[in-house]
């Protein structure tokens, strides 16, 4: 269940991360940021997979949904098993799961094959998040734990960008399957992390205490408290993932077919939009170590009303490139908190299932905007699409209310 009120926890002496925590944040940002890769690849070559498999406009745009539901299924399978086996172990796991699967998605010969390959990935990438997420905010210090998860959602931006970078020069050269073998590649990343790392004190002190007598899923709605949280905390992660995915997935799309861009070209927009979202997740980690989650997060939802709607009614090529910067930096800047808000809701025990959980059934949710979004656009137009997408974050910001301020709580 949630903790007491910050005021009443004890200031740990350290205030600044030790080595451990840095090489702990490192292979999480790692982690993410194969997830962010994988997954805007997909963008990326829809277009390409669609012409060679022949899909359906429908069967092109489940593909994402369809990673994203095998994300909430691996949430919740590796988040339980982390807080039982271990934090570097089941993340190793998840890791290898999602790389090799990225690599057989590249063999797929037809739908079924594509769907089943993208499911079993998803499961994967959805176990890494809450792992990592969970093994930086209990390596970081309680003064800068905002500031630790933030450089994991920094991992997922860089990722991101190396898609957007490298998908068009690849695809061009070798079609979209070269784009996925090299998907393959993470497994050595997690094996070599999977050497040198061992099991955060956090995570090894819960583990010789006494058994906790709630289960670590139950932990989520044990009390009043825990249940508030807990639907604040998805509302929220819910909104996150579909203002995100509704974006992204069809950013690319978007400015082809509204501007007549290029893969290429639109590639680089969205490069420049992700160089934005980095810039707010890294604001967003010391803004909310410093004023607190509750006020940063409002800013940022406040923020991405505004900008959404501005992007929408866009049209010339530097208001797009500048726009797209600024939106970026609102829409995913709220990605540096997640980490350290679910950390300090929730004991020890539980805290690796409850960031898959709640962050990775948002992600399911968030999976059905780019169905939404194509439907939306083939009536309205994408300009109209993107800009309904703005009225979600109004939710997000009534839903800041059920969840506590933990500013600097000791996690217990």
């Amino acid at each position: 269940m949630p903790n007491p009120p910050a005021d009443v926890a004890t200031e740990p002496a350290a205030t600044q991360p030790d080595t451990y925590a840095r090489k702990a944040v490192l292979a999480s940002a790692v982690g993410y940021g194969l997830e962010g890769f994988d997954l805007l690849i997909l963008s990326f070559a829809l277009s390409a997979i669609t012409a060679g498999l022949g899909l359906s406009s429908a069967q092109a745009g489940s593909l994402t949904t369809i990673t994203l539901i095998g994300c909430v299924a691996g949430g919740l399978l590796f988040g339980i098993l982390s807080d039982r086996l271990g934090r570097i172990r089941v993340l190793t796991w998840s890791i290898i799961l999602f790389a090799v699967f990225t690599g057989v998605t590249a063999i797929a010969q037809d739908f079924t094959q594509l769907a089943v390959s993208r499911f079993i990935a998803g499961m994967g990438i959805g176990g890494e998040f809450g792992i990592g997420m969970a093994l930086a905010a209990e390596a970081f210090p309680s003064r800068k734990r905002a500031r630790g998860t933030s450089y994991v959602g920094l991992g997922w931006q860089t990722g991101v960008l190396a898609a957007a970078l490298l998908s068009a020069p690849v695809i061009n050269a070798w079609g979209w399957r070269a784009l996925f073998a090299l998907g393959v590649l993470p497994a050595v990343a997690a094996f070599l992390f999977r050497r040198t790392m061992h099991e955060p004190a956090a995570f090894t002190a819960a583990k010789t205490a006494e058994r906790p007598a709630t289960a670590p899923l139950r932990s989520l709605v044990a009390t009043p408290a825990a249940r508030r949280a807990t639907l604040g905390v998805l509302v929220l992660t819910s909104v996150q993932n579909f203002g995100y995915y509704g974006i992204m997935t069809w950013l690319p799309s978007y400015l082809s077919q509204q501007f007549g861009y290029s893969l290429t070209k639109s590639g680089a927009w969205t490069a420049v939009t992700v160089v934005g979202m980095a810039c707010g997740i890294l604001a967003f980690g010391h803004l909310a170590d410093r004023i607190g989650r509750r006020p940063t997060f409002w800013i940022f939802q406040a923020g991405s009303v505004v900008t959404v709607l501005a992007y929408a009614t866009l049209e010339t090529p530097t208001a797009l490139l500048i726009g797209g910067a600024v939106m970026g930096a609102f829409v995913n800047g709220m990605t540096g908190g997640y980490g350290a808000l679910i950390a300090e809701l929730y004991p020890t025990h539980a805290r690796a299932t409850a960031q898959n959980v709640l962050f990775n059934v948002g992600r399911g949710i968030g999976g059905f905007a780019p169905l939404v979004v194509a439907l939306v656009a083939g009536t309205y137009g994408f300009q109209k699409a993107i800009g309904l997408l703005a009225v979600i974050y109004v939710l997000d910001m009534a839903a800041m209310l059920l969840i506590p301020e933990r500013k600097g709580a000791e996690l217990d």
